[in-house]
């Protein structure tokens, strides 16, 4: 979810409701809340891949937001893919062989 500029800074309840009022996500399809607060974004991770492209179906990417103000905010709802990560790690010896690095971390 990414709320657009000049959107009212939202509480963790306020977002919770949101999910559950405007998404219809019930607590038990919701794995993880991630607010980004100076990039005006919230990651919601679900339960099932299926939930989550049911919701981008069913909003079709925008819902409005009304605040308690009675502003009303357009959301932007994406899907926000993991891809490839770059990872630093300090003070890890040369003669630990990336293949290792990286079946240690898949998990």
């Amino acid at each position: 979810m990414h709320l657009l500029p000049h959107s009212p800074r939202l509480t963790a309840h306020q977002i919770h409701e949101w999910n559950y009022e405007n998404l219809r996500l019930p607590e038990t399809d919701v794995r993880m809340i991630q607010i980004d607060g100076p990039r005006m974004r919230v990651y919601i991770k679900l339960h099932t891949s299926e939930r989550t492209q049911s919701v981008l179906q069913t909003t079709n990417g925008q819902m409005d937001s009304h605040h308690e103000t009675d502003k009303l905010s357009k959301v932007q709802i994406e899907l926000a893919g993991t891809g490839i990560r770059r990872i630093r790690i300090a003070n890890l010896p040369p003669e630990v062989l990336n293949r290792k690095i990286c079946d240690s971390l898949s998990p």
